[in-house]
């Protein structure tokens, strides 16, 4: 409201200026003219009109002269006017630039300010809750110390205990120590007590064994002599029973055939194949086999062992 009074009354001053020369112009208009054509009067009358006429024109000159002077006067005021009001708008411009300049410096305080004072409630919370946690801590280490001192306690009471018992313990071992030892002297002595009895009788059983070796080794020369007999007996049967069935050609003389032969316990003849010899004389001996079906075979188990899978080697006997 002050900046626009300061403009409002130079501008009034102004316009009533204006008002006043536009009048002073208008009255004075006719001044300027040409006179006006007069009636014819004598010369003395004429005389006085020119020297009207001069003063006219002298008072219009000095009215146009203060005319000009106040216009001059009013260039130079409205000059000083707006010289004045842009000196008023730059002060003003000035100001307004410094008050948002303060105003900017204000809120930029206000905001340090707040900053500040949330730096502030930030320290104190951190110093609140360092303090409470130094409190903690303390009570921790108070609650730890009285933890380590009961568990101090118990380990010198579970020391003293662990040296009682392995007071007990050493003493135990000592006892079972002794015992094993002379556990062990009465065990090496069962030991080489029953290793002599084992020598004896291991020389007693080797003495047994030799003497039945050598009763089994006469009894096995004389069954294997008794099985060999058999088996050659019981060849020779083989081969008649094979020689009823074979029915000779004189082609056969001189020639022999190897058939070899699977035998069951009761002689039955379960595999048959030649093995060599005359084609004619070995088809007709396996085919004397096959007719037969069984041959003799002894029922003594090692006899019959000699027998079950035998080479049979016929030659035709001829009359």
């Amino acid at each position: 409201m002050a900046q626009k009074s300061d403009f409002t009354l130079p501008i009034v001053i102004s316009a009533g200026i204006h008002i006043g020369v536009l009048m002073i112009l208008v009255m004075g208009v006719d001044f300027s003219d040409k006179p006006k054509p007069q009636p014819q009067v004598s010369a003395p009358a004429m005389k006085a009109v020119v020297v009207d006429q001069k003063l006219v024109a002298q008072h219009v000159e000095r009215l146009k002269a203060e005319k000009r002077e106040l216009a001059r006067k009013e260039k130079a005021r409205q000059d000083d006017l707006e010289r004045q009001a842009t000196e008023a708008r730059q002060q003003r411009e000035r100001e307004q630039a410094q008050i948002k300049k303060l105003e900017i410096e204000r809120k930029q305080k206000e905001i340090e300010t707040k900053n500040a004072l949330a730096a502030a409630k930030a320290a104190q919370l951190k110093q609140k809750q360092e303090k409470e946690k130094a409190q903690q801590a303390e009570e921790f280490r108070k609650l730890k110390e009285k933890e380590r001192q009961a568990s101090e306690e118990a380990a010198k009471k579970a020391e003293a205990k662990r040296k009682q018992e392995e007071a007990v313990a050493k003493k135990a071992a000592d006892e079972r120590k002794r015992k094993a030892e002379a556990e062990r002297k009465r065990k090496e002595e069962d030991e080489r007590k029953r290793k002599a009895l084992e020598r004896e009788r291991q020389l007693q059983e080797q003495m047994m064994q030799d003497a039945l070796a050598e009763e089994q080794a006469a009894l096995s020369q004389t069954r294997n002599r008794q099985v060999t007999g058999e088996v050659v007996k019981y060849t020779s049967m083989i081969n008649a029973t094979i020689a009823r069935y074979v029915q000779k050609e004189e082609s056969m003389r001189g020639k022999s055939c190897t058939v070899f032969v699977r035998l069951a316990k009761d002689g039955f003849v379960t595999t048959s194949r030649i093995v060599e010899g005359d084609p004619v004389l070995c088809r007709a001996t396996q085919a004397a086999i096959q007719r037969a079906q069984r041959l003799p075979v002894s029922s003594e188990p090692d006899v019959y062992e000699k027998l079950k899978e035998l080479n049979i080697i016929y030659r035709p006997t001829f009359n």
